[in-house]
């Protein structure tokens, strides 16, 4: 339940995410647009090619918190890499509205190391 919470109030978060960076591309007068991310899509067919292997629901939910990390850690790099970028050319506007991005994107991180750690990967470990 407490792993299932998490994913769901991520995925609204994650709303709110593209909310700031289409408010950071109207910041320089450009309307954003979707493109596939080969990288996320790669940790995502990955995910799914482990959770079609494994049986055990404990083993699982710590094989979902991995690859939920490695999207988390994925997306952490990337809001440091564009907050820098904005700093170097002057939009502090810009890196402050994508710094709240990263701000919640690191507090997920955790949030999901907390729940490994105190009781997922003990139970898979069983």
């Amino acid at each position: 339940p407490q792993l299932k919470a998490g994913f769901e109030k991520h995925l609204a978060q994650t709303k709110g995410h593209i909310e700031r960076v289409e408010q950071v591309f109207e910041l320089h007068g450009v309307k954003a647009k979707t493109v596939n991310c080969p990288a996320i899509d790669g940790i995502l067919e990955e995910a799914d090619d482990v959770s079609g292997d494994v049986e055990d629901k404990e083993v699982l939910d710590a094989a979902l918190i991995a690859s939920a990390q490695a999207v988390e850690h994925y997306e952490i790099t990337r809001y440091g890499t564009l907050i820098a970028w904005a700093k170097q050319l002057g939009r502090s506007d810009c890196a402050n509205v994508l710094a709240k991005n990263l701000k919640e994107e690191e507090a997920t991180d955790r949030k999901l190391t907390e729940i490994a750690e105190s009781k997922v990967n003990l139970q898979a470990a069983e």
